[in-house]
Order: structure tokens, then C-alpha cells, then sequence
């Protein structure tokens, strides 16, 4: 699946790959709670790690690598004191990976604004749900994945670099809640220069379709507001959730829709995501949706991506669901 949200770590890949493996999010394999719920799961309990840390903060995790990791397992590290979450809430979170071999973090957003795309209700498995709304916000959940086969845990290798079979730690910590809507509302915008690509949108799901228009690019960027939102600004060092469509101008293929995948959801922080997301997305309001043209220098440039290739003018429809700054 390709993903807009891009890391600047040598580990994005692996990290990316491993929480996208698991769902949503890498903590829904992992979302229990064997001491403060009542609700049962059938993932066992990791053993042998444990945090120190307050509720909301970042925890300092403990364990002795290397730590083998047969199955999906959780265990609560620290006790939320914050709301009750509930079916229905968008949870805002950060999270750290580690790898269970070597002890080595491998991937940690907790400088970066807190990603906001766990929504608890049926699209998540039933009992991940069960386990979250038993959750205060604060809690961090720490949850073993094992590797793809047995061949690490017992390597004499102190290299933090992975192998294949490498197990995984991963800690998410539930910060906050964010009110989110399903699709773009608000006041469609009138004075749309003609030239542009039309967008219309399905009037029950906000499912956006495109009319190219006969539109060339000039190689400049295109920013323009279809739909304007009269919810809160996006900042630019902050984290949005969006929905999206995304097309190569050239071919006028679509290479993704979240609409189409479920009609899902996205979330990333702007500053770690392209310059055209950055500059398209930062200063807009939620409720809005916009029509972005981004020249390669603003994409991915030379680097081709899956259905995008190399040097690739892109379009996009954002309709923007919430934000937190």
C-alpha cells in the first residue's frame, strides 16, 4: 500500500511495513489490559517488559534482549489516568519500536505530533475494540510480534541491524482524542479557476471522482480549496486526518484511495510527510476538501513509488477530517 506519510529513518521501511502488517495501527495487536479490565483477549501476555513513566508521558521501557517473541502478546506498562475512552473515539497517540534481538529502538514518533488515526469502533477486531475502550487516556501498551520465522531470538549477534525472522517490541502510548468527521463539510467554494480539474464528490459518502479538464502542467504547484471547512486550522507542525484520492496527472491513473480501501482514514504529522502535503495542507481548516497538483520537485522527485513513476506530476482530493496541533 502506498503511504504518504514518510520517515526519515534507514528503518521507515521495516517499521512501516510491521505496523501496516498489523492494521490501523501496530498497537491493535496488542491492545489489552490484564490488570485494570475486565474484558478478556486472546493475545497472552508479553512477559519481561516493563516501563517506568507517567500517564500521557513517554515511558522508559526495560527488558533484557535478547527477548524471544513466539506470539502476538501484550501487557499494560502504565496506567492511563486521563478520559474514558469509548466506542466511537479517534485516539491520538505516539509510539516507540524496538528490536527484540538486539534492544536497539528502531523507530520512535514521540518527537513529532502525535498521530491521530485509531478510531475504535467495528472496523477494528472485536476484541482489540473491547480491550481500547476499557483504556484511559495515558495508558501505554507495550505488545511482542513475533518475526516471519524462528532465527534471531537466539542469534549470539549483538548487531543492531535486523534479520528477517527479527521479533519486535512496540510501546503506544494514548495521548489524546480528537473529534473527527467522515467527510469534507462546508462551504463549496465558487471562483475555482476553470482550467483546474472538476471534482465532485458522492453526496452520501464524499467519495471525490475527477474530470481532468485537459489540464498540462506548468510544473507549478496548485493548491485550491474545493469545499472550505469552518473547523479548526491545520498547523504546520501539526497532525492531520484525512481522507484522500490520489492520481498520476500523466496517465490520469489513480494509484490510491482510501475511499476505495475501505473508506479509511490517514493520519500524519505535516512535517514528516512531502513538501506539496506540507505546503497544501498546512493553514486550512478542518471540514475542507482540496484539490492538490504537485510538481515532482514536491513529490518524490526521481524516487518512483508503488503506481507512481519516477519524475510523476501528482493529483490529489484531501477531504481534511480533524487535526492536532
Amino acid at each position: 500500500m502506498f503511504n504518504l506519510h514518510i520517515r526519515k529513518s534507514r528503518w521507515a521501511k521495516l517499521a512501516g511495513a510491521f505496523l501496516a502488517a498489523i492494521g490501523l495501527c501496530a498497537a491493535l495487536a496488542a491492545c489489552g489490559n490484564s490488570s485494570s479490565s475486565s474484558s478478556s483477549s486472546s493475545l497472552p501476555k508479553l512477559e519481561g517488559v516493563s516501563a517506568t513513566g507517567e500517564s500521557g508521558k513517554e515511558p522508559d521501557l526495560h527488558f533484557k534482549a535478547p527477548l524471544t517473541i513466539s506470539q502476538k502478546s501484550y501487557a499494560v506498562l502504565v496506567a492511563g489516568t486521563g478520559a474514558k475512552l469509548k466506542e466511537g473515539d479517534t485516539v491520538c497517540y505516539q509510539y516507540m519500536v524496538y528490536n527484540a534481538r538486539t534492544g536497539a529502538q528502531i523507530d520512535s514518533t514521540w518527537k513529532q505530533t502525535p498521530l491521530c488515526s485509531l478510531t475504535l469502533n467495528s472496523s477494528l477486531d472485536a476484541g482489540y475494540e473491547q480491550v481500547l475502550t476499557s483504556q484511559n487516556l495515558g495508558a501505554s501498551i507495550a505488545f511482542g510480534i513475533p518475526g516471519s520465522r524462528e532465527s534471531s531470538s537466539s542469534s549470539s549477534s549483538s548487531s543492531a541491524v535486523a534479520n528477517s525472522g527479527d521479533a519486535y517490541i512496540s510501546v503506544m502510548t494514548l495521548i489524546s482524542t480528537v473529534k473527527t468527521l467522515s467527510k469534507a463539510e462546508g462551504t463549496q467554494v465558487s471562483n475555482i479557476p476553470s482550467d483546474l480539474p472538476k471534482v465532485t464528490s458522492n453526496s452520501s459518502t464524499g467519495q471525490p471522482s475527477i474530470d481532468f479538464n485537459n489540464y498540462k502542467s506548468n510544473g507549478q504547484f496548485v493548491s485550491q480549496t474545493i469545499i472550505k471547512g469552518s473547523g479548526p486550522v491545520v498547523s504546520s507542525s501539526g497532525s492531520v486526518v484525512v481522507k484522500y484520492s490520489g492520481w498520476v496527472l500523466s496517465t490520469k491513473k489513480q494509484f490510491q484511495s482510501t475511499w476505495s480501501e475501505g473508506n479509511t482514514t490517514a493520519s500524519f504529522s505535516l512535517a514528516n510527510t512531502i513538501e506539496g502535503f506540507q505546503k497544501g495542507l498546512s493553514g486550512q481548516t478542518v471540514g475542507s476538501q482540496v484539490l492538490l497538483i504537485i510538481p515532482p520537485s514536491m513529490g518524490y522527485g526521481s524516487n518512483a513509488q508503488s503506481g507512481i513513476p519516477a519524475n510523476s506530476t501528482l493529483v490529489f482530493v484531501v477531504d481534511i477530517l480533524g487535526t492536532s496541533n
